[in-house]
């Protein structure tokens, strides 16, 4: 008997003393201690759309909605575009393809909130299994905010509108497919999971962020950019350079507060981080290379396709990364715009084009974020063409910001926010319109007052 019991505590011991690690032990207690919460974040997530680039692939759309099973297509486009050949070529593989679809052409270029409205009715009205979006931002954006409020009938449009002004609630829902054709060299739209919109009541831009629309399929056909006027090319471009400028400057990643609780939570705009890093930069070089060549060659081919796929390398980097400052302070500069009307852009309302509304305070912007990082700035500034070779850390924003002038100014663009109509008495309202922004104001890697938003504006009221 004193033998069985002197086994049974030796067996006893050895249990005790075993491994208790879940791949070790049939038993797995979690640690009591609980770990401390985070303020900032330590991961970034990339997101983007499937590319197909290729001279002529928009013939291939048709098969796509076959291969997906669609049945009933929304075509979605504006009442210029659906005159054109970007279009015809979309609805010439449709027909092929034995596609059933309706169009909606009756998207407002620089969409409101109404506008917005309007193709979400068309859409639920239409109950579509899969889009087609035909056009610049305006258009994909748009198309993206109907195929998100007809797949979660029960949401409230300010339900994912961006706080403070919407209630930024997480997309849980799964979209329609769509698939985005981009005409314009500029939004990236196709590749992101952002909607921009003017919200009237406030006349401040404002948008939808998430993941969960960003297209299925961005078709990128450099073919669709020989249709686009000088003007429109010049402000598309300027939006796919201050893309790569403000996702290669904006906050790093691990620096963004808060950590979110979950990684639903976390934000499509996340802060610079080594991959966004990569496609800005290469962006950028793409820009300062092939920019002015297509705005003044309509023809020059090679300039047009290397712009097109610049936007979508842009689009990849700030979808993930973000903006800041300079998209920030545009939102006002658009929603508040008086008699201003952009030239070679057919609107029947005053339109000051978003990517004007961005590249003309991003000198002044550069120079107040330069301290913060310079060698990315002087990095930026030596590919836009400055020689930095003796340049000094401290004067890395003014020489960012002097090729930046120098290169609007061989492009005739306004001189400053007063060509547009503002003055020095509008810039409360400008500032007012800024401090909702949060979502990409954040991003700032130099956070700003009201007083320092003001000075901005101010400086940016004339350029040269």
């Amino acid at each position: 008997m004193a033998r069985r019991e002197k086994v049974v505590h030796l067996l006893t011991q050895l249990q005790q003393a075993s491994c208790m690690c879940p791949a070790h032990s049939h038993t797995y207690s979690q640690g009591t201690e609980r770990a401390a919460l985070r303020k900032t974040d330590y991961a970034f997530e990339m997101a983007v759309s499937s590319i197909r680039y290729g001279k002529g692939v928009t013939k291939e759309v048709g098969m796509d909605l076959q291969n997906l099973g669609a049945r009933k297509v929304c075509v979605m486009t504006d009442k210029n575009l659906s005159q054109l050949p970007p279009m015809k070529a979309v609805l010439d593989s449709l027909t092929t393809n034995n596609i059933n679809f309706h169009i909606y052409d009756n998207v407002r270029v620089e969409p409101t909130d109404q506008s917005f409205m309007d193709a979400i009715e068309f859409a639920k009205k239409g109950e579509f299994d899969a889009y087609v979006a035909i056009g610049g931002g305006s258009v994909i954006d748009t198309c993206k905010t109907a195929n998100l409020y007809t797949s979660s009938p029960e949401s409230e449009f300010l339900d994912h509108v961006n706080a403070p002004i919407g209630k930024g609630k997480p997309i849980k829902v799964t979209l329609k497919p769509l698939i985005a054709v981009p005409t314009t060299s500029g939004t990236g739209s196709e590749t992101t999971g952002v909607a921009i919109f003017d919200y009237k009541d406030l006349k401040v831009k404002t948008g939808i962020a998430s993941r969960a629309i960003k297209p299925t399929l961005g078709i990128i056909d450099p073919l669709h950019t020989l249709h686009m006027p000088e003007r429109v090319t010049a402000n598309s471009g300027f939006d796919v350079l201050c893309h790569a400028l403000e996702s290669y400057t904006a906050l790093p990643y691990h620096q963004r507060s808060p950590c979110p609780s979950n990684p639903i939570n976390r934000p499509a705009y996340q802060g610079s981080n080594p991959i966004s890093d990569i496609w800005a930069i290469h962006a950028l070089r793409i820009v300062a290379k092939y920019l002015k060549r297509a705005i003044k060659s309509p023809d020059d081919q090679e300039a047009r396709a290397n712009m097109h796929l610049a936007s979508s390398f842009a689009g990849i980097g700030f979808g993930n990364a973000g903006v800041h400052l300079c998209h920030g302070m545009s939102y006002p500069i658009s929603g508040l715009v008086k008699n201003y009307k952009a030239k070679d852009y057919h609107v029947d309302h005053s339109l000051v084009p978003h990517g004007l509304s961005v590249v003309l305070t991003s000198p002044a912007v550069f120079t107040f974020t330069a301290p913060m990082c310079p060698e990315r700035h002087l990095e930026a500034a030596q590919i836009m063409g400055a020689d930095i070779s003796m340049a000094k850390r401290k004067d890395a924003g003014f020489i960012l910001a002097d090729v930046l002038r120098k290169f609007l100014f061989d492009l005739n663009v306004d001189d400053g926010l007063a060509a547009l109509g503002y003055s020095k008495d509008d810039i409360p309202a400008l500032v007012k319109g800024t401090l909702p922004q949060e979502r990409v104001t954040k991003l700032s890697p130099r956070p700003q007052t009201e007083e320092e938003l003001f000075a901005l504006f101010e400086a940016s009221m004339k350029l040269y």
